[in-house]
């Protein structure tokens, strides 16, 4: 028998063996290497932000956040009142560099530096910019960030601005002690401003820089007026008080001095505090607060559970100068306009003593809010000042005064010396004071203060002399009527009596 095979065809059949062509292998290869590629750009680009974030961290580290003296005043604060800490004629340091308004100065700032270059013999300006630059990477620390071309003209800036505030300090100083001194500003009222823009936290120079200028040319007639001296003499006179702090008591810390409204917060402290309570470490600040304010409110940060915020933040909350009237305190005026040596009072030195509230006399003008408000700003960011008693002032004035009626009850007791005209713009003035600082309730240099004058008011008889007072002893004429009243009602009482007994009779 025949075997028959059958020839079946496999052009349309699934083959059993995947046939690959040279030209899909290339492909395949192509694919591969596509791979790879993406994956070596993710590696590189892994490693790279690694970099980039150690670079950033290393930069962290070697940063002015810690070793910051100048700041920039933060928006908190600032947007109560933005003029106070802004320069209205002339810009010192990085920070206002660039407003326009303020470069008419800089004819100022080069004969001023033309000065000083005078002061010595074969002093220039490249010889003085060799000099600064040994302090330049200490300086720039002492800022936040600047931009980038700044810092390359840093040291220019450094000589410029640094000889117009060390000559100009020195100008003033010299007419003091013999008048006839040649002024290259002359007038008044400029003056006046660039000493109120030399305060602004935000205008400054660092303290070793100001010096190093000023030791360069230092001439025989300064080897007893030191800086320091100088300083005082011609910038403190813009404090609402007069301020007695000697040089003497704080020879030792210029070391520490971080730039001019430093040296001006050093000169203010209050009469009683040591010399050593002034310039401290940080880790002196009490740890033991409470409670704090920040806009005038209660923020009940508290510790124990067991003490009432109600209870704990009415102890310590001052009445308004009114309350206190009308509750039969007094007001006792402290220190004098005029200069005296002899008078060691300072504007911080406000007491309450057997229902009679003791306050140092002030003035306020134009340039008094500025120079509260930089003080306030610098205390409130820097780290290493304690007590903060410019802070702490503004706070217990603040409380004090609240009304328009309350400026006018100090003017009229010689505390006040208003020089804003309007007794309502002094205490908008002060009720704005505070706004956007956060204040340590519990650790206020006026604690006690505040609780004797809280005590005295809520004492039954005060509260009846004021209830009694604003209603019947508003004014003399009223005053004089309820005296009659009381006394004609006493006659009336009298009379009823005896005609009672006549008729028992």
């Amino acid at each position: 028998m025949a075997h028959h095979i059958q020839i079946t065809q496999m052009d349309h059949q699934i083959p059993l063996f995947v046939q690959t062509s040279a030209s899909e292998v290339e492909d395949g290869r192509k694919d591969d290497h596509l791979i790879e590629i993406k994956e070596r750009l993710k590696l590189q680009r892994d490693k790279s932000l690694n970099q980039i974030f150690d670079e950033r961290f290393e930069d962290l580290d070697n940063s002015s956040i810690k070793s910051t003296t100048i700041f920039k005043v933060n928006a908190g604060i600032r947007e109560s009142n933005p003029d106070a800490y802004t320069p209205k004629m002339i810009s010192i340091g990085p920070y206002h560099k660039e407003n326009q308004e303020l470069h008419s100065m800089k004819k100022y700032k080069l004969l001023y530096l033309r000065r000083f270059l005078q002061r010595k013999e074969g002093l220039d300006v490249e010889s003085c910019i060799r000099q600064l630059e040994e302090l330049k990477d200490e300086a720039l620390k002492c800022y936040e960030d600047i931009y980038r071309d700044i810092v390359v003209k840093f040291s220019e800036m450094l000589l410029l601005d640094g000889c117009f505030v060390v000559e100009f300090i020195r100008e003033n100083f010299e007419i003091k002690l013999r008048g006839d001194y040649p002024l290259i500003i002359n007038v008044l009222w400029m003056r006046y401003q660039v000493c109120r823009d030399l305060l602004l936290l935000e205008n400054q120079l660092p303290f070793f820089v100001l010096t190093k200028l000023h030791d360069m040319t230092k001439c025989p007639e300064e080897l007893e007026a030191d800086f320091i001296r100088m300083v005082k003499s011609t910038i403190c006179y813009i404090s609402p008080n007069k301020i007695p702090m000697l040089k003497s008591e704080i020879d030792g810390d210029e070391e520490k001095l971080d730039h001019l409204l430093h040296v001006v917060h050093m000169f203010c402290r209050p009469s009683e505090m040591t010399k050593t309570s002034q310039i401290s470490n940080s880790s002196m600040r009490k740890e033991c607060c409470n409670i704090k304010r920040y806009l005038g409110k209660n923020l009940g940060l508290f510790r124990s559970k067991e003490v009432s915020a109600s209870i704990f933040w009415q102890s310590w909350q001052a009445p308004s100068v009114t309350e206190l009237y009308e509750a039969g305190a007094s007001f006792l005026k402290l220190g004098s306009f005029e200069e005296d040596l002899m008078d060691r009072t300072t504007m911080f030195d406000i007491k309450f003593e057997n229902g009679a509230i003791q306050i140092p006399c002030f003035v306020v003008d134009d340039s008094t809010e500025a120079f509260l408000r930089n003080l306030i700003a610098y205390e409130q960011h820097s780290t290493n000042l304690y007590p903060t008693f410019f802070l702490d002032y503004a706070d217990i004035v603040s409380q004090l005064i609240k009304s328009r009626k309350d400026v006018n009850l100090l003017r009229l007791n010689g505390i006040i010396l208003n020089g804003l005209a309007d007794d309502g713009e002094v205490a908008n003035m002060f009720n704005k004071l505070g706004e956007g600082v956060v204040v340590a309730a519990d650790s206020t240099y006026y604690a006690e203060e505040s609780r004797k004058m809280s005590q005295h008011c809520k004492k039954p008889w005060n509260q009846i002399i004021a209830n009694l007072r604003p209603n019947y002893f508003s004014s003399p004429w009223a005053g004089a009527s309820t005296v009659a009243a009381v006394i004609l009602l006493i006659l009336t009482a009298m009379q009823t009596i005896l005609a009672f007994r006549d008729g028992i009779k």
